[in-house]
């Protein structure tokens, strides 16, 4: 099995072809007029490695801008690559700023809205995020419709690559589920494009119903789960792609959020899900800093990872900015190329360790550095030294101590880890979700919390501890600073309303409520000029 590596050096001939019939730019069944011509089939041709390093620059989307990496040469015209245009760096501020979790300091446009969540159609992050993810699913739609048994019939491939294109497929189905999930959870009522789909100048996307995205991603994970990896727990020559795990891991946050998406409860099925993971072997690291060291592909809990190798992936956005954006004291400490000093924890995070009775002995709290401010209140928005938390979680450097080969980033993000398919399955069980036992959810839980704790007894909890309120603390615990807050602030129903403040919160230093329309984003505003189908979200100006 080949090793996945997102720093293809793919020929602009070849990303133009996979995206020419989503750009409206061409046929991708043009003949050429000469043999000398580029087209889609004497460019694939006959051997895997084209059809590898297509699928590639799907996943390296995921963690890079563009092929060259750093800020020229963007997938995203006209957005900056290594902040607005960046799947992880924009998806972090639109989950992590408009919550109880960080704060960034610098004025951007578009930064103090999500610090004070609220924002407009005009963001370029908004818009960036969305852009971003339509260019992934666009890859997606490119690779499905040049790998099918017909193009591969007429390219004269052999047995071997016509089986080995099941599995690649079944992983750029996942990658374009993944990305359609986003969307779902982010907008919610967005167009649904796939390889099917009519393409041409003059063809713009109908917008479709929340339950149509949903039952689409449900239905695309649920077939082609079957052809994906099986898991291996740790690195291997698969590390990196996505497997089945992948899969159920995606399908159990789906069903989780099915009641905010579709007003349906699908807790029994999010249990299945997870029973799934939990059956494929992975353990929790028995370090928790060590799955956000620079050697965490070696974790035995990393389910789905966006992958980082130093030189050949740089960005700045991505891992670059989680391991930079620390206070200046910390740059040795995690090994950063630089000390950008914009994000800090919030009060508000800091309280949720110190709910904690013995909150001194959890390890996760060590990463909040309150010894390195004054304040730990978040007093001048714009001000970084002295305002509150710096924060420490990403660390570029082996879980030894020792440093990889560059202060370019290599540590992996984990999208998709076991800690959290054992917080979905507690959740679940607490929702009333049937096949599942609240024994068995109280175990996953302690088992979280003695590891926090260094296997001290006070980490653990009995059963009538067991209760929605604390799985709201302790995703918060577990998860700070892994873009997921927002998504499980809404799901616990205090996102907006009054009944949860944090500081900034509605642009009030001791935060106030906010309306409901703001638990969706908006359609970016330039989407909606471009596209007369689509309708703008409630609440929002077009």
């Amino acid at each position: 099995m080949r090793t996945l590596k997102y720093k293809y050096y793919i020929s602009a001939t070849l990303v133009s072809l996979m995206l020419s019939g989503t750009s409206c730019i061409g046929d991708l069944d043009t003949v050429p007029l000469s043999p000398t011509e580029q087209t889609s089939d004497n460019v694939f041709g006959n051997e895997e490695i084209t059809y590898v390093e297509s699928l590639a620059k799907i996943y390296a989307g995921m963690a890079i801008g563009g092929n060259k990496g750093g800020d020229s040469d963007q997938d995203v015209a006209g957005i900056d690559g290594g902040s607005q245009a960046s799947f992880l760096r924009v998806l972090w501020n639109m989950q992590e700023l408009p919550t109880d979790m960080a704060h960034c300091a610098w004025s951007d446009p578009g930064i103090p809205g999500f610090n004070q969540v609220s924002w407009g159609a005009d963001s370029p992050w908004i818009k960036g995020s969305y852009y971003r993810l339509f260019y992934q699913i666009n890859l997606s739609n490119a690779f499905l419709r040049e790998t099918t048994d017909e193009k591969l019939a007429e390219r004269r491939c052999d047995a071997a690559l016509v089986d080995k294109m099941k599995e690649y497929r079944a992983e750029a189905r996942f990658l374009r589920a993944l990305n359609y999930w986003y969307l779902l959870d982010l907008y919610r009522n967005v167009p649904l494009v796939t390889e099917d789909s009519a393409i041409g100048e003059k063809v713009l996307p109908s917008q479709v119903t929340p339950q149509e995205l949903y039952d689409f991603i449900e239905t695309e994970l649920t077939e082609c789960v079957d052809d994906m990896l099986d898991p291996v727990v740790g690195y291997s020559q698969q590390y990196g792609h996505a497997n089945k795990a992948a899969a159920w891991s995606l399908l159990s946050r789906l069903y989780l959020n099915a009641k905010v998406y579709i007003g349906q409860e699908k807790y029994t099925e999010c249990i299945d899900a997870c029973k799934k993971v939990i059956a494929s072997g992975y353990t929790l690291d028995p370090e928790y800093k060590a799955i956000f060291c620079a050697d965490n592909d070696h974790s035995v809990e990393m389910i789905f990872p966006v992958r980082y190798e130093g030189d050949q992936t740089m960005t700045w956005g991505g891992m670059t900015a989680f391991i930079n954006w620390g206070a200046a004291d910390l740059k040795d400490e995690v090994n950063g190329k630089d000390a950008w000093q914009g994000v800090r924890a919030k009060s508000s995070l800091l309280r949720l360790f110190e709910k904690e009775n013995a909150s001194e002995k959890d390890m996760r709290k060590s990463m909040l550095h309150t010894e390195l401010t004054t304040n730990i209140e978040i007093v001048n928005q714009t001000e970084f030294l002295n305002n509150g938390i710096p924060v420490a979680k990403y660390y570029n450097k082996y879980k030894d101590g020792t440093l990889p080969p560059s202060k370019e980033a290599y540590t992996d993000f984990p999208l998709f880890r076991l800690g959290e398919i054992y917080l979905n399955y507690a959740e679940a069980v607490l929702r009333g979700g049937t096949g599942g036992s609240r024994t068995t959810a109280l175990g996953y839980i302690n088992d979280l919390r003695k590891r926090a704790y260094d296997q001290d007894a006070a980490a653990t909890i009995s059963d009538s501890d067991l209760t929605l309120d604390l799985l709201l603390d302790e995703r918060g615990r577990e998860f700070f600073f892994e873009a997921q807050r927002r998504t499980d602030l809404i799901r616990f129903d205090v996102f907006t309303g009054d009944s949860y403040l944090w500081p900034w919160k509605g642009g009030a230093a001791e935060g106030i409520s906010v309306g409901d329309y703001l638990k969706i984003y908006p359609l970016p505003s330039d989407e909606i000029g471009s596209n007369t189908n689509l309708v703008q979200n409630p609440g929002y100006q077009k």
